[in-house]
């Protein structure tokens, strides 16, 4: 099950059952099954707040997936500030929609084993995010 929340922030225009099959069907092409995942939406403020207090870091991000995948049944909890999302894609001259579907399938391509921080890992995260998106465009099966 994909649930989607908002944490003081409105929720962002997204369609909650295309994104969920469209997120299954992501994780099927990668071999994976979708058990319990959970989707934050939420402010700079909150996602700085996650950040120092589970990771120690001390910065903002767009995205913080924690994994508690289980073989092959991905679960994990999903935390996306809309802020950064939302300057990300003026800085990248994208669509804010597409920036927003862009990371909320990174987060399940992480909990199906691509990372993107080692060397030539972030050119295959951003080939997988790019094959997502064009499924998404092209219209997920029924």
């Amino acid at each position: 099950m994909i649930t989607y929340s908002a944490d003081n922030i409105a929720f962002p225009p997204i369609k909650r059952r295309l994104t969920t099959r469209w997120l299954r069907q992501v994780a099927a092409q990668h071999g994976y099954k979708v058990g319990e995942v959970g989707y934050t939406f939420c402010n700079d403020d909150k996602i700085l707040e996650v950040n120092l207090q589970y990771l120690n870091h001390d910065y903002y991000t767009d995205i913080i997936t924690f994994d508690y995948t289980e073989g092959k049944v991905i679960n994990g909890d999903i935390f996306i500030s809309l802020d950064t999302v939302r300057s990300n894609a003026l800085q990248q001259g994208t669509e804010y929609m597409e920036e927003l579907h862009r990371v909320i399938v990174h987060g399940v391509l992480h909990l199906c084993g691509i990372d993107d921080k080692g060397p030539g890992q972030r050119a295959i995260m951003e080939r997988e995010e790019n094959k997502a998106l064009r499924m998404l465009n092209q219209g997920v099966q029924e």
